[in-house]
């Protein structure tokens, strides 16, 4: 089967249920596919046909949900990128994907038409305050309906997501339509959501994450709150008013709500259902999240836009933290680390050791490998195995907990320290909002730990944070040598802490604090 089939199945069996909400768009499901295979029959139009790519540089509306759907009935390669994407991001892509459309508004006009400068040859598709593009979404909405739907293969690549990118170039990873609907599918077993599920479309439809909401809420005739653009006490207001009763976020995103003065101004008056991916998270923010939303199901969930689902944790009243066991269709296993490819898939390491974790390539999730990107395959695929670049340790009970990325840990004195580890004690100080830990060279140690602190009162202090660290039970050699304090930490478009960001200097020191770096 195939997603443009599946989008037609929810449509048949509940046309005239409420599928989206945007703001003052509303529409049913019946709605929601006249309106898609109206876009999809103007895309026909324009020439555009099975296996082309087409990029999206859209924040998360009603009309990147329309574009998606059309895509999947027509059999194009939905393409979506980070409308923050600069115009060489972009024309990179362009010219990697040999993309054949590009769909932009106001916030991400001016990166599209740098790009599309050196790619000519792609269709430009302008959407709401996009005022120099030749083709609209407008005119698109009003087209002959697509009648007649393409026969496409499950295996056929339906979707490309680009990596971040942390080293070098953005890595495009081929999704197919088999890959797609086992993911939502997990999503929705892994997490018990359940039928007609209200969902905050917060995290952005150009992540994996994003992604898989909209597609899990399709399957299950939920509805689709979209959000264009973070505000937290939107966030919080649409969960009241649209009565949400599933949230799926990055830890940033969840620290940000229970932090905010207006947490207890607004009810919940359905949300029970609890989820987060995308990086750990701290056991202070597990604690309070669990304190303030107390929701039925709170679930870790552990996976990548390579392979979706790793592991999850229903758990996490007893285990805070924890990546808890392999997805269903998965196979995890943690072997010895090494950036280098000559670790084999068979050198499992005993529980407690630390290592790197890989996942199986049978599970219906995996992506077969990276586009155009041969010396990326080599490096992350061997033997049916795909290395994930992610540390971490199996327990006693075969649990798994993660403990950073392999590229992150600290060699000080010797000593392997795993950043996470230290910023999981430093978040239950009362004195610290948020903090990222990274190592920086040093001549005696060779490279030191460094904390950079976003603090909660001007009494944050090294001397204060170092005793914290010392009542704790982190390791002394683990202690940071030194404290920045700073105005933010660089974060993602999606809420990920960028420690390279840090490495390089870009943050803003506060100027009341003294730093020991």
């Amino acid at each position: 089967m195939d997603l443009g089939r599946v989008f037609v199945a929810a449509v048949v069996r509940r046309p005239t249920a409420p599928a989206i909400v945007d703001g003052d768009i509303r529409r049913t499901y019946r709605q929601w596919f006249d309106d898609a295979t109206r876009v999809a029959g103007g895309m026909a139009a324009l020439g555009l046909d099975h296996g082309d790519h087409v990029v999206c540089l859209l924040k998360n509306r009603y009309e990147v949900t329309v574009l998606y759907w059309a895509c999947q009935l027509l059999g194009l390669i939905y393409t979506p990128l980070n409308w923050r994407s600069t115009g060489a991001d972009v024309a990179y892509c362009l010219e990697d994907a040999n993309v054949r459309a590009v769909v932009y508004e106001g916030s991400s006009e001016t990166a599209a038409h740098e790009a599309l400068a050196r790619h000519p040859g792609a269709i430009a598709i302008g959407i709401a305050d996009a005022v120099q593009a030749p083709v609209t979404f407008a005119s698109l909405i009003t087209s002959e309906p697509l009648r007649v739907f393409k026969e496409i293969d499950e295996h056929d690549v339906c979707m490309m997501l680009y990596t971040s990118g942390t080293t070098g170039r953005p890595k495009g990873v081929p999704r197919s339509h088999r890959n797609e609907i086992s993911a939502a599918i997990s999503l929705i077993a892994n997490n018990q959501y359940g039928f007609g599920e209200v969902s905050l479309g917060v995290m952005p439809m150009y992540h994996t994450m994003g992604v898989r909401v909209l597609l899990a809420s399709a399957l299950l005739s939920g509805i689709f709150v979209c959000m264009p653009r973070y505000d937290t006490e939107l966030a919080l207001r649409l969960i009241q008013d649209e009565r949400v009763s599933a949230l799926f976020l990055v830890p940033t995103l969840f620290h940000d709500m229970v932090v905010h003065p207006a947490i207890h101004k607004y009810a919940r008056p359905a949300l029970t259902n609890l989820g987060y991916a995308g990086m750990t998270m701290t056991d202070a923010l597990s604690e309070a999240c669990m304190k303030i939303f107390q929701p039925k199901r709170w679930i870790n969930y552990y996976g990548s836009s390579e392979i979706f689902t790793f592991s999850f944790c229903d758990y996490l009243d007893v285990k805070p933290g924890c990546a808890g066991h392999a997805g269903f269709c998965q196979e995890l296993r943690v072997v010895r680390a090494d950036p280098g490819p000559d670790v084999s898939p068979d050198e499992v390491l005993a529980p407690g050791e630390v290592g790197e974790i890989i996942a199986t390539l049978s599970s219906p999730e995996a992506f077969r490998g990276y586009w155009n990107q041969p010396a990326a395959d080599v490096r992350a695929i061997r033997n049916g195995w795909y290395f994930t670049g992610d540390l971490g340790r199996v327990d006693d009970d075969g649990d798994l907990w993660l403990l950073g990325r392999v590229d992150d840990m600290i060699i000080s004195g010797g000593e392997n320290i795993h950043p996470e580890e230290v910023e999981n004690i430093l978040s239950r100080c009362p004195l610290v909002s948020q903090v990222a830990v990274v190592g920086v060279d040093d001549l005696r140690y060779g490279t030191k730990v460094i904390a950079f602190v976003e603090p909660t009162s001007a009494d944050a202090s090294h001397e204060a944070l170092d005793d914290f660290c010392v009542a704790s039970e982190l390791g002394r050699f683990k202690r940071p040598r030194g404290y920045v304090f700073v105005e933010q930490v660089p974060k993602s478009g999606v809420g990920k802490i960028l420690r390279r960001e840090l490495k390089l200097g870009h943050y803003k020191r506060l100027s009341d604090f003294k730093h020991t770096d």
